[in-house]
């Protein structure tokens, strides 16, 4: 059996419970620590295994999960977006108020709620945190939110009273408020530089959400403990007051044999990550899996169409049906991770069905790739004017079997007579290369989001860009999914984005991605937002 180093991690023995303080104002009320309980038990110590470190707490950068799942642990957010419906909800504020256009929001907060280092949450502190979120600063390298767009600044109405306005319509924006990109800090917090808010600076982010995080060994282990005086979680969780466990010791375990091992021999309660390949040993274990959507743009290859080798509709065409998706995920994956019909999960605000576009095809493919000039040479690789049809693409560390998923990919791409070379990501020219796109003209990512938005921060060009677009008119469309005031009218905007992804051949979507988490059967009260990141404030241990 696998087994942790105990001089690497200092504390991974089953974790043991204590007896629970009672918590004010639950509608269940929490018992101390016994066996078999039937209500939530107050107390403990949660074992949490990550896969990666995390690399910084500043809320704007929380799409990366180790971020992300600490954010959503130690920050609250003005709204709340149920998981379940998906619908926006009352947190920190109770209420508010959007004109007709959606360029105004006026937010009435809660006037009881303090940060972990005892400075009041009000008007004057939220302003200031949406206004770093939506301008950025760039004396300190804060950059700006991906999820808010067309941010003009705010007005402080009165303690309890804040206005938002935007230069044009900004429909996303409520939405907005509720991810963890737009987590609440403090004052103080937000005049950090963006480096002190990275690794080794973790306790001195000071949020108002349920746990504080008190010690960090950087790129090894954090420790999370409950505050003690938390009585504002959004008011239609059944839970109210403080969260049910003690302290969480969340520790990095990048190998998977040595998580999956820890997680099946008690060693730990809880772990981020159980790969594919290692579900069954896991149930088979006792283990309970879990594996929350992500709801946003699906796990893809992207086509950096201003490379010459692909500019081609015809060839970029090729590429798509000489991938077979579904045998990769028979053969990489499990049923929880469903084959993707289009850029967006199905799962996803907006998505449209483009299956028709994204067949698998190999003759098809070969037949464009004859009409488009490419000969097949003496190795089987095509050529046209001397020049080989060789691809280069960066194994994705983020992004779950990544390199199995691209060597599958290169040997069905082989059948047609295209090369695609799969690279290590520790590569010394990595970080330069996959922003080249005759360098890296394949790259492969996702993105999750719970909004229409999500597909503009994929691919326009002033958002993450994955695809080094210089398409002006992808842009334009883009922009309307995130400007248009009308709900019935940004779907079909967000549809016709779909539409021109498939039709322009720019991306190979491959499968729905999940966030896949072990937790021991004794581990209670599991949930995450609306994609896939855990909070801790409901769980429990029954042991």
């Amino acid at each position: 059996m696998p087994r942790l180093n105990p001089a690497r991690i200092a504390v991974l023995s089953a974790a043991t419970l204590t007896a629970g303080v009672l918590v004010a104002g639950c509608a269940a009320t929490p018992q101390t620590a016994g066996a078999g309980s039937t209500d939530p038990v107050a107390g403990g110590t949660l074992t949490y295994l990550e896969f990666q470190p995390h690399t910084s707490l500043y809320p704007p950068t929380a799409g990366f999960y180790p971020n992300g799942g600490l954010v959503n642990n130690v920050t609250d957010r003005l709204t709340y977006q149920n998981p379940e419906t998906l619908e926006i909800e009352p947190w920190i504020a109770t209420d508010w108020e959007v004109n007709s256009d959606a360029t105004e929001y006026t937010f009435n907060l809660r006037d009881d709620i303090t940060f972990s280092d005892g400075t009041a949450l009000d008007a004057a502190v939220v302003a200031k945190n949406i206004d770093t979120y939506g301008l950025g600063k760039t004396d300190l390298n804060l950059t700006v939110s991906e999820a808010i767009n067309n941010y003009a600044g705010s007005t402080v109405v009165d303690d309890d009273t804040v206005t938002f306005s935007f230069s044009a319509p900004a429909p996303g924006f409520l939405q907005a408020t509720s991810t963890i990109n737009s987590g609440l800090v403090s004052s103080a917090t937000l005049d950090r530089s963006y480096e002190e808010f990275g690794a080794g600076n973790a306790a001195e982010v000071i949020g108002s959400g349920p746990y504080v995080i008190t010690a960090e060994s950087i790129g090894t282990s954090l420790t999370l403990e409950a505050r003690d005086d938390y009585d504002w979680a959004p008011p239609s969780l059944e839970h109210q007051g403080r969260a049910y466990l003690d302290q969480i010791n969340l520790v990095v375990t990048p190998e998977d044999s040595v998580r999956i091992g820890a997680l099946t021999s008690g060693q730990a309660d809880y772990v981020r990550y159980v790969q594919a390949f290692d579900e069954a040993q896991v149930e088979a274990a006792g283990i309970t899996l879990y594996a929350p959507q992500t709801r946003g743009v699906n796990n893809s290859l992207n086509i950096r169409f201003t490379n010459p080798l692909v500019s081609d509709l015809r060839v970029r065409q090729a590429l798509v049906a000489a991938i077979d998706t579904q045998e990769i995920v028979d053969t990489v994956f499990t049923e929880n991770y469903p084959v993707a019909t289009s850029s967006l999960s199905k799962t996803a605000l907006g998505y449209k069905d483009e299956s028709a576009l994204l067949t698998f095809d190999p003759d098809a493919s070969r037949d464009l790739l004859e009409d488009a000039g490419w000969i097949e040479g003496a190795d089987g690789i095509r050529e046209k004017d001397g020049q080989r049809l060789s691809l280069d693409v960066y194994v994705a560390a983020p992004q779950p079997l990544s390199q199995q998923t691209l060597e599958l990919a290169s040997q069905q791409l082989a059948t047609v007579g295209v090369e695609l070379n799969v690279k290590a990501a520790d590569s010394g020219t990595y970080a330069a290369d996959i922003k080249d796109p005759l360098k890296t003209p394949l790259y492969h990512s996702m993105v999750g989001r719970a909004d229409l938005d999500v597909i503009k921060s994929q691919f326009h060009t002033l958002n993450r860009n994955v695809l080094l677009s210089d398409d002006a008119h992808l842009d334009e469309l883009l922009e309307l999914v995130a400007s248009e005031a009308d709900p019935a009218a940004r779907l079909e905007r967000s549809g016709d984005v779909q539409d021109y992804l498939a039709e322009q051949a720019y991306v190979i979507p491959l499968f729905e991605e999940p966030q896949v988490y072990g937790a021991a059967s004794y581990v209670k009260g599991v949930s995450y937002e609306s994609v896939g990141r855990p909070s801790f404030y409901d769980v429990w241990l029954d042991k």
